[in-house]
């Protein structure tokens, strides 16, 4: 029988060390495991233990700890709960420590990414009843564009036009919608082009008109 590639991930589930993807992927596994789903059952205890005691400073030196520190801990883990002995209060913070340089192995490759930048209020190109403020995330696949658009007046009706110009000039319609007189649209938008490779945003009307600009 080939090796569970899932075995040694039931403890980082429960103490939530794994990242969002490894997450996932170990919850899918779950539903058909009956095993790991098991290990899980077993462990579920342990972060409410640990939270009654302080956790010890990590040393300094620690960059990375042992490569069998996991199979040793879950080890002690499991023997204790099958005996049903009462955890002591030296053994729970030898666990907390354990635990802490776990988190250290099981987040180390996913480093935290950084705060999201702020909105930015687009560029009026007029004495137009809109306004808006944006803001672009960078990801792996592409941006992902976060704006919020208001209207004004009874002129603000009609329908609205979200353009990309990447700095070739090439433009990239990413969004279409309704205006509604004093209101707010929010509009959530991925594209493949890059941040980099961009250079303004504009909210245009359905006839071409360009009325806010945000250059990147």
């Amino acid at each position: 029988m080939s090796e569970d590639p899932f075995a040694t991930f039931d403890a980082a589930y429960v103490l939530g060390a794994l990242s969002p993807e490894d997450r996932q992927r170990f919850e899918e596994h779950l539903r058909t495991c009956d095993r790991c789903a098991a290990s899980v059952r077993e462990l579920a205890g342990l972060p409410g233990l640990l939270a009654r005691v302080d956790a010890p400073a990590v040393p300094p030196d620690l960059s990375a700890p042992p490569p069998d520190l996991l199979p040793s801990v879950l080890r002690r883990v499991r023997r204790g709960r099958r005996i049903r002995t009462a955890v002591t209060s030296a053994s729970a913070a030898l666990a907390v420590s354990a635990c802490v340089a776990l988190a250290v192995v099981a987040s180390s490759p996913t480093p935290a990414l950084p705060p999201s930048p702020p909105s930015v209020a687009m560029t009026a190109l007029g004495a137009f009843p809109v306004r808006a403020d944006a803001r672009l995330d960078a990801f792996s696949w592409g941006t992902q564009v976060d704006m919020s658009c208001s209207y004004t007046g009874d002129r603000s009706s009609g329908e609205y036009v979200l353009v990309a110009i990447s700095r070739t000039g090439t433009e990239t319609q990413l969004a279409t919608w309704k205006a509604v007189p004093d209101n707010t649209a929010r509009i959530v938008i991925g594209t493949a082009l890059k941040a980099s490779d961009l250079t303004a945003l504009e909210v245009r009307t359905g006839s071409g008109l360009a009325l806010l600009r945000l250059t990147l």
